[in-house]
């Protein structure tokens, strides 16, 4: 028997584990293409004895110019500033 788990963060609200056998690699890659599976811890293949991490073959590849750097800086310092005391 071959199946995949999906483990899902929530942050605050905790995790889900989607676990359906039924599910093929193609489902899961096409779940994750098309957004329904978002805030992806890892991705584990189960097959027979083994457990295989394929989260980074699943996941949709982003060049790194499109990746925009200094937002995630603001982005950063805006979170930093949430936790200060005052």
């Amino acid at each position: 028997m071959q199946y995949f788990v999906v483990m899902i963060d929530y942050g605050r609200r905790g995790r889900e584990a989607v676990v359906d056998p039924e599910i093929t690699r193609r489902e899961v890659i096409s779940r994750v293409a098309s957004g329904e599976y978002r805030n992806i811890s890892f991705i584990h293949e189960i097959a027979e004895n083994s457990v295989e991490d394929v989260t980074e073959a699943t996941l949709p590849h982003v060049p790194p110019g499109d990746v925009d750097l200094h937002a995630s800086r603001l982005d950063h310092a805006r979170d930093l500033r949430k936790h200060e005391r005052t």
